[in-house]
């Protein structure tokens, strides 16, 4: 078994590692996805993923583009490539650069692009992506594969064990949620466009910058960091 470092790739190495494997008679597989928190059922699909072929390509959805709320994702996407890295079903992790996949699938061009079960209705995807992603699959000869098996959400999961909000504040949302459905709050909103709205406060800007400190600077009275991410949030009346 290669180390977890020699199975983490660029997203510039990965088109020819794949074109390298496919030469040597090897049915390439590619994943896509968040992958936050790792659970059972991530296992279950990455082990299928890669009985569908003989080398299996894991790709994670970087930091900027993980649209699932405040403080997500709950790990940077080093760390969770470095996860997928040390699982024995998967021979290489890469972290995409893009928001979607189809980029990633252009590079790979697997023989076999995986998705889990519930991605089988095109219409409960509500990005609308797995469309472009099948079709960008069949252009380089290539099939799309669901699995089937036990599924969980990070999110949820994230929601329940991470929660950054109060008892008061998650029962408050709690109610919320059950008397008002998503596709009703989407229309109140909409229901806002005809009319003039006057936003009260400073339109702020907030950015954090993460980083890990390395030590005193000899020559400053300050610490020496190492930038590790940054997050930015509309802040203020925005």
């Amino acid at each position: 078994m290669k180390p977890v470092t020699e199975k983490i790739k660029k997203l510039t190495e990965i088109g020819d590692i794949a074109a390298s494997l496919k030469k040597q008679g090897k049915k390439v597989v590619l994943c896509h996805g968040v992958f936050d928190l790792i659970h059972a059922g991530h296992i279950r699909h990455l082990h299928a993923a890669r009985r569908e072929g003989d080398a299996l390509i894991v790709s994670v959805t970087p930091d900027k583009y993980v649209n699932r709320g405040p403080d997500r994702p709950v790990f940077p996407q080093e760390l969770r490539a470095e996860v997928l890295a040390s699982l024995d079903a998967v021979d290489y992790a890469v972290i995409n650069m893009t928001a979607t996949a189809t980029e990633m699938i252009r590079a790979v061009k697997p023989n076999v692009y995986v998705k889990g079960s519930d991605y089988k209705d095109r219409s409960m995807d509500v990005t609308g992506k797995i469309y472009e992603e099948e079709d960008t699959v069949a252009e380089f000869g290539g099939k799309i594969v669901f699995t089937e098996d036990i599924t969980f959400s990070s999110s949820t999961l994230a929601n329940n064990f991470f929660n950054r909000y109060s008892e008061e504040a998650q029962a408050y949302l709690k109610g919320f949620r059950q008397k008002l459905s998503g596709d009703a709050l989407v229309a109140k909103i909409n229901g806002v466009s005809p009319r003039k709205v006057l936003v009260l406060g400073d339109a702020i800007i907030d950015e954090y910058h993460y980083v890990t400190p390395l030590g005193k600077s000899p020559k400053e009275n300050v610490i020496v960091t190492k930038y590790e991410t940054e997050e930015i949030f509309a802040g203020g009346g925005l």
